[in-house]
């Protein structure tokens, strides 16, 4: 499922509740008679500012600064420099807040205030998470969520697990995300923290969204609505409006739709809250879905239109792709086919794959890593106590000698146990590993038939549908031809739209069949190779010479035969994008139960030290179908010889 929601942000999650409060803050600040008072209005209009205005907080925050030098004030020191950190954050800035952060760090430990300095490692997680370095987010996200638990700081565990949950759900490891989704829930309401019950409701919803789970998110999202309500929190009403309104869109729920997009509207307008540029791409994502269930197609469009303006313009990604699916609906619900498909494919082209196997791998140990932390803390602890403990009883009498020698025998025997349990621990971590492993195969499967199953559904649909509507507006021209009396300057363009119809007919038939390739079902993987090769190489973009050794005795699953289809034709794809080749060989060859995949060129080549950076959709897809065969991979490249990829793949 596409993430189309709104996420909650960990500390920068606030009310908006602009003009009338700063007014009468200013108003306060004006009768303010101790230099004290004034400072803490002061603090008070720079976060109500830093809302919407960076620039003019940083203003505010600098008068407050005068005043504390005046005063020689260093209580607030660590608010001054936390709000330091926010504006540098919110300038996008990032290397100067962590600075600040760093000094955030020192001021709590200097004051000994552990939960400030969770709070200044919050901050870093933000940082971080917003820097898209997930490895070192879940560092500090973990260091911070154990250090509120170490010193039982309730009003930052639930923020700190709806964090976790956040940053976990963006790189779709989604269990993980439940889990501490779940548990900031429970710390929320078990400690009546509104703010993380919030932030956790919000962020766990969204995971249940992803995840097909509509009922269980919508039942969240719709308890978020009533604290917010509640409370008279409005950015989290205006969050809980707008992700139940889109909810509800995904499940094809017209009255919820229209229901939603309506209150949403009138909240807007009645609470004056301030949107940002994502905020506005999902507010006329909202509103065009509105339109879209009334079937006004024309108004839909102006607002499909508005919000990929902005979103194309601030790549606000989150809502780009779904204004362009939303786009093409539109398109295709007024007959205009061109500009549909033209829509479908820059909604294609959006590269949904954030992440590979490497950094989620890695965010699974760092996980591991840091949630034992606490409990290697402990032991240490315990170990020292022990410690003590021996050098006291080395200073006894000798009667105590026979106690230190039981001591001595308990701790051997423990050792002893220790040792055991410590196999029994590695057997059942080899165990796991292995589950994990076989886990991962059978959900590479089901994406891999997923996406085929599309593919096919699709091809046919094109071929079958849309393709036999085409064909048949060309016959009905065709015979509207010999009944209409045409000049002879009309007859020409006539002509010549009856052959554009014709073109796009055809050009339509070949998208459909690299789609899903009849001959792949009909006559096997050899045949099905032989004709793609030869289709691209008419194409004068390439010429790519096909061959294969002992195929005829070939008979492999129609799922392996799909895979290594997709596998050669992603390659060839590569070729012509990036190698500038003039020269390709394709080679299948069968050897026993062996599978020999070979694909050359003569383009410009590249480093295959940096082969492992790459992050495209393309080379991910191959080295996940590869694995999914459990084939092994060698790569070969030079600016003078081209590339030369080679695959082996057992035969069952």
């Amino acid at each position: 499922m596409k993430k189309l929601f709104f996420s909650a942000a960990l500390f920068f999650f606030s009310t908006i509740a602009y003009g009338g409060v700063t007014d009468s803050l200013m108003q306060l600040l004006n009768k303010a008679k101790t230099d004290t008072a004034k400072i803490s209005l002061l603090f008070q209009i720079e976060a109500e500012y830093m809302k919407r205005d960076a620039d003019s907080g940083m203003f505010y925050l600098q008068q407050c600064k005068k005043l504390m030098d005046k005063t020689k004030d260093t209580a607030n020191n660590y608010r001054y420099t936390l709000e330091l950190v926010l504006y540098y954050h919110t300038k996008g800035e990032y290397e100067t807040a962590f600075q600040y952060n760093l000094k955030l760090i020192d001021i709590a430990k200097k004051k000994a205030n552990k939960q400030e300095e969770a709070r200044a490692y919050r901050a870093i997680f933000n940082i971080y998470h917003n820097l898209k370095k997930y490895d070192l987010a879940i560092k500090y996200g973990l260091y911070a969520a154990n250090l509120s638990e170490e010193i039982g700081d309730t009003l930052s565990l639930s923020i700190n697990y709806g964090n976790l949950c956040w940053l976990f759900e963006d790189i779709n490891q989604y269990q993980k995300a439940i889990y501490y989704g779940e548990k900031g829930i429970a710390a929320g309401r078990k400690y009546n923290d509104v703010r993380g019950l919030l932030i956790s409701l919000n962020n766990t919803a969204l995971v249940y969204g992803d995840i097909n789970n509509q009922k269980k998110a919508i039942e969240l999202f719709k308890e978020q609505l009533a604290i917010a309500r509640r409370e008279n929190i409005p950015r989290s009403i205006h969050k809980a409006l707008s992700n139940l309104c889109l909810m509800n869109v995904q499940l094809g729920n017209k009255e919820e739709v229209l229901r939603y997009a309506k209150e949403y509207s009138e909240y807007i307008k009645e609470s004056k809250v301030y949107l940002n540029k994502k905020d506005l791409c999902f507010k006329y994502i909202i509103n065009a879905n509105s339109f879209m269930f009334e079937n006004k197609f024309q108004a839909a469009e102006v607002q499909v239109k508005k919000g990929i303006e902005i979103a194309e313009a601030d790549s606000v990604m989150a809502a780009l792709q779904q204004l362009y699916e939303l786009a093409a609906n539109i398109k295709f619900a007024q007959h205009d086919f061109r500009t549909g498909a033209y829509y479908l494919s820059k909604w294609d082209s959006i590269d949904q794959l954030q992440f590979d196997e490497q950094l989620a791998s890695l965010s699974m140990d760092l996980e591991a890593k840091y949630q034992t932390q606490k409990k290697e803390n402990e032991i240490l602890k315990q170990q020292q106590q022990l410690r003590k403990r021996n050098l006291w009883i080395v200073l006894l009498c000798g009667a105590i000698i026979l106690l230190v020698l039981f001591f001595f025998f308990v701790f051997r025997y423990f050792k002893q146990r220790n040792i055991l349990l410590e196999k029994e621990k590695i057997i059942q971590q080899q165990h796991i590993s292995k589950l994990e492993k076989e886990k991962q195969l059978q959900a590479t499967e089901a994406i891999l038939k997923g996406q085929e199953e599309e593919r096919s559904r699709i091809a046919k649909d094109l071929h079958d549908g849309l393709g036999g509507l085409l064909s048949g507006v060309k016959y009905s021209l065709n015979d509207m031809k010999e009944n209409v009396i045409l000049s002879a300057e009309n007859a020409v363009s006539f002509a010549r739209s009856i052959d554009m119809l014709d073109s796009g007919i055809q050009e339509l038939r070949r998208i459909a069949h690299n789609m899903m390739p009849e001959n792949l079902v009909k006559f096997g993987l050899d045949t099905a190779l032989n004709d793609y090769c030869n289709s691209i190489s008419k194409t004068n973009v390439i010429a790519i010479q096909y061959s294969s050794l002992q195929m005829d005795t070939y008979h492999a699953d129609i799922n392996v035969s799909v895979t290594v289809y997709r596998i050669v034709q992603e390659l060839v794809n590569n070729i012509i994008k990036h190698a500038k080749a003039t020269q390709a060989i394709v080679q299948l060859t069968k050897d026993d139960n062996l599978l020999h995949i070979t694909v050359e060129d003569n383009g410009i080549g590249f480093d295959i030290n940096k082969l492992g950076t790459f992050k495209s959709a393309g080379w991910t897809n191959i080295q996940n179908r590869i694995n999914y065969l459990g084939g092994k991979l060698e790569v070969d490249s030079n600016p003078a010889n081209g590339t030369s990829v080679t695959i082996e793949i057992a035969l069952s």
